[in-house]
C-alpha cells in the first residue's frame, strides 16, 4: 500500500510512469527527503511546476540508485516513475511541500491495434528524425505502456506529456499522441532539411 501523504518535489518537468529520470540534489531539504526515501525504500512525488502554479497530476518517483555523494552533502540520484496521482490538498507548513494525494489507477479500454500500430510508426519516423537513431527501446515494450515509453523518449512540449500523464486509458493516450506525432513530424523533417542544407554551404544552424 502507498501512503496517502507523500512529500512532493516540484520540477520543470514531467515525469511518467516506467521513466528514468536522473536528479542532482543540493537543497537541504531534498537532500533529508532523499535519506528519508533510501532509509524507508518510500517514493516521493514530482510534479510539473507551472509560472502559474503547480499541476495537481503528478508522478511517484522511486529512487533506484545514488550515483555519486559529494563531501558537501550534495547527491545524484537515478529515480523511475511508478504511479501517476492527483493532490487532493497541499501541505506547506514544512520546508518540505508535502501532499494528500489520490493515486490514479487507468481505467480498461483495450486500444485500437491500427492506432498502436500509426504510433509505433510515427515514433520511429520521429526519433530517427530528432537522434539520428532508430528507436531500440521499443523491443520486449508492453502494449499499455507504449504511450508512456514514446511521451517520455521524445523531447515533446511539458503541457503536452502532462496530458499524456493525466489521461486514464492507454487508448486515449495512444489517440492524442498519434495527433500529436502527425502535426510534428512535418516540422522536424523541415529542421532535417535545413540542418542538410545549412550543412552543405558552411552555415551552421546556432
Amino acid at each position: 500500500m502507498r501512503p496517502e501523504r507523500i512529500p512532493l518535489f516540484p520540477l520543470n518537468v514531467v515525469l511518467l510512469p516506467g521513466a528514468e529520470l536522473p536528479l542532482h540534489i543540493f537543497e537541504p531539504r531534498y537532500r533529508e527527503m532523499v535519506k528519508t526515501c533510501i532509509e524507508e525504500k518510500s517514493e516521493f512525488g514530482i510534479l510539473l511546476s507551472l509560472p502559474k502554479g503547480l499541476a495537481r497530476v503528478g508522478c511517484t518517483a522511486e529512487i533506484t540508485a545514488v550515483v555519486e555523494r559529494y563531501d558537501d552533502g550534495r547527491m545524484d540520484i537515478l529515480t523511475a516513475g511508478r504511479a501517476p496521482f492527483r493532490v487532493v490538498e497541499l501541505f506547506t507548513e514544512d520546508p518540505l511541500l508535502h501532499g494528500q494525494v489520490d493515486y490514479l489507477d487507468d481505467r480498461e479500454n483495450p486500444g485500437d491495434p491500427r492506432v498502436q500500430r500509426q504510433l509505433v510508426e510515427l515514433f520511429e519516423a520521429c526519433h530517427t528524425l530528432i537522434f539520428d537513431d532508430y528507436p531500440k527501446n521499443l523491443e520486449g515494450a508492453l502494449t499499455e505502456e507504449l504511450s508512456y515509453l514514446v511521451a517520455a523518449t521524445l523531447p515533446m512540449d511539458l503541457l503536452w506529456k502532462q496530458q499524456i500523464l493525466e489521461l486514464r486509458t492507454e487508448a486515449d493516450r495512444q489517440e492524442r499522441l498519434v495527433a500529436y506525432l502527425r502535426e510534428w513530424a512535418p516540422h522536424l523533417q523541415n529542421k532535417g532539411a535545413l540542418r542538410q542544407r545549412a550543412g552543405g554551404n558552411g552555415h551552421g544552424l546556432h
